[in-house]
C-alpha cells in the first residue's frame, strides 16, 4: 500500500507540473514508474492492489473507446474515413513489423509493436487540436476520422488476439449472443436508461461504474474477452446517452488510467533483451513513419503537403492504447520498446503540434498555404 501511495503522490506532483507547462503527461507518469520501479529505484513493486486499479484504469479506457464509435456517422464520411484509415494503417503497421522483426522479436511480438506504431493516441491527439486552437483547421475532422478508424482495426486486433483458435465457432456464437442482448438493452431500453442517466442523484455513476465492471468480470466467466465486451457495449450505449455516459465515467477512467500508467512504467525493465539503443532507434523511426503516411494523408485527401505536415504533427504521440496492447500482450522486451516509443513520441508529438506552423514553412520552403485552407499552427483561430 506504501508504494501505491508513493506513486499516486508522484503522479499529482506531475500532473500540477504538466498541466502547468501544458505538456503531455502519459509520457511523464511513465518515466516516474521507471524511476520508481526495476529500472531505477526500485522502491515501488507491483501488487496485488496495483494490479487491480490499473486493470479498471484499462477496462474504462475501453468502455470510452466504444462510446467513440459511432457507425451512423462513419457512414456518412466515408471517403475521408477509409482514405485516411487505409493509409496510416498500411505505412505504420507495415514499417513497423518489418523494423520489429528485422530486430529480431518473435512474430506476434512484432505484430503487437506493429500495431502499436500504428496507433496514435487519441487523448493526447484531441487534447492537442483543443488546446492549439486547430478545431477550426480544415485537418482536424481528418484527424478525428483517423482516431476512429485507429479505434476499430485495435477492436479486430485485440479480437484476433483474445480468440481461441480451438472453437471458433463456439467463441462467435457467444459473441453474437451477447452483441444482441446488448443490441436489445440498448434499443428498448433506451428511454429508461435516458431517464436514469438524467438524474443527480447518485444512480447514474453507480449504474455506469457497476454495469461497466460487471460487464468486465463477467465476461471472464463465460469464456469471452473483458477488452471486447467492455468495448462493445459502450458502443451499444452510444445509441442512448453517451454524453452522460461519458460524464460519470470519466472520474473512474481519469484516476485509475493514471495508476495503471505509472505502474506499466514500475513494471518496464531495462536490464536485458534488445538493446538500449535499437529500442531508441524504433522509437524515432516511429516518428518518421507517421510522418510518411501523414504526407500521403495529405496530398490524397487535401491534395497539400502542408496538411500532411499538420497531420503529422498532431498523430505522432503514441499513449494509452499502444500502452494498454503492452500490457495485454507483450513480453517484457516488448513492454519496454512500447514505453520507449511511448514516452519519445509523446514527447516529439507534443512539440511539433504546438510548432506545426514553422515545421510546414520548414518542410515547404516558406510555400503559402492554399487559399482554402483553415490552419492553426502557431497562429491564433478563435475556437
Amino acid at each position: 500500500m506504501e508504494g501505491l501511495i508513493i506513486a499516486l503522490f508522484a503522479c499529482l506532483v506531475l500532473l500540477i507540473i504538466t498541466k502547468y507547462l501544458s505538456w503531455p503527461v502519459i509520457p511523464f507518469y511513465i518515466i516516474a514508474g521507471i524511476i520508481l520501479g526495476a529500472s531505477g529505484l526500485n522502491i515501488v513493486q507491483v501488487s496485488e492492489s496495483s494490479t487491480f486499479f490499473s486493470e479498471l484504469g484499462l477496462i474504462f479506457l475501453l468502455f470510452f473507446m466504444g462510446l467513440e464509435i459511432k457507425p451512423a456517422r462513419i457512414l456518412s464520411n466515408q471517403k475521408t474515413f477509409f482514405s485516411s484509415g487505409l493509409i496510416d494503417l498500411n505505412i505504420n503497421m507495415v514499417i513497423g513489423f518489418l523494423a520489429a522483426y528485422i530486430i529480431g522479436f518473435t512474430l506476434t511480438e512484432s505484430l503487437v509493436i506493429a500495431a502499436a506504431f500504428f496507433i496514435s493516441s487519441t487523448a493526447m491527439t484531441v487534447v492537442s487540436l483543443v488546446e492549439n486552437k486547430k478545431l477550426m483547421m480544415r485537418e482536424a475532422e481528418t484527424i478525428v476520422w483517423m482516431m476512429v478508424f485507429e479505434d476499430i482495426v485495435l477492436i479486430i486486433f485485440l479480437t484476433l488476439l483474445s480468440t481461441s483458435l480451438t472453437s471458433p465457432l463456439a467463441f462467435i456464437g457467444k459473441i453474437a449472443v451477447i452483441l444482441l442482448g446488448f443490441y436489445m438493452i440498448s434499443h428498448f431500453g433506451k428511454k429508461l436508461i435516458v431517464k436514469v442517466m438524467n438524474r443527480d442523484d447518485e444512480l447514474p455513476v453507480f449504474l455506469t461504474f457497476a454495469a461497466v465492471i460487471i460487464i468486465a468480470f463477467g465476461s471472464k466467466a463465460i469464456g469471452v474477452p473483458e477488452t471486447l465486451m467492455v468495448i462493445a457495449f459502450g458502443t451499444a450505449l452510444a445509441s442512448t446517452d453517451p454524453v452522460a455516459f461519458e460524464a460519470q465515467a470519466r472520474p473512474f477512467k481519469d484516476v485509475f488510467l493514471i495508476i495503471f500508467f505509472v505502474f506499466f512504467g514500475i513494471s518496464v525493465d531495462f536490464s536485458g533483451g534488445v538493446p538500449v539503443m535499437l529500442i531508441l532507434a524504433l522509437s524515432i523511426l516511429a516518428v518518421i513513419s507517421k510522418l510518411v503516411s501523414g504526407l500521403l494523408i495529405g496530398k490524397v485527401v487535401h491534395r497539400s503537403k502542408r496538411s500532411g505536415i499538420e497531420i503529422w504533427a498532431d498523430t505522432i504521440g503514441r499513449g494509452e492504447f499502444s500502452i494498454a496492447l503492452a500490457a495485454l500482450y507483450g513480453s517484457p522486451i516488448v513492454s519496454s520498446a512500447i514505453a520507449a516509443m511511448v514516452i519519445i513520441t509523446s514527447i516529439v508529438g507534443s512539440f511539433a503540434a504546438k510548432y506545426s506552423g514553422t515545421l510546414q514553412d520548414v518542410f515547404t520552403r516558406g510555400r503559402k498555404r492554399n487559399p482554402d485552407q483553415i490552419t492553426a499552427g502557431n497562429s491564433e483561430i478563435a475556437g
